[in-house]
């Protein structure tokens, strides 16, 4: 499904997928949360359904709790090596670390 594009938002968070030929583009926004978890397993369906790295932009999340971390986990434990974040806000950052998940995913400001 290269350069296809699925957008999904709930309350005030919101997760925008884009297949490209060389990357999966994951964009989170808002209030990365508890309230995305549907949008979530649609999202792992998508990005497993591809054999392609996969990019998180980060630079507008206000809010991320472990749902989030979890998900970004979830995606960086299947794609060992290949799972970057890119555009970290100090609080991303600081869950990442405290959760080792930036042990999982490379971390690009």
């Amino acid at each position: 499904m290269p350069n296809a594009a699925i957008d999904t938002t709930s309350g005030s968070g919101a997760l925008h997928i884009i297949v490209q030929s060389d990357e999966i583009r994951v964009v989170l926004t808002g209030e990365i949360d508890a309230n995305l978890a549907s949008e979530f397993s649609t999202a792992l369906e998508t990005i497993n359904s591809e054999a392609l790295p996969v990019t998180f932009d980060t630079r507008h999340v206000t809010f991320m709790d472990s749902f989030g971390v979890a998900f970004v986990s979830q995606v960086a434990m299947a794609r060992p090596g290949q799972t970057r974040v890119i555009h970290v806000p100090p609080t991303v950052k600081f869950l990442f670390e405290v959760t080792s998940t930036a042990d999982l995913v490379e971390v690009v400001e």
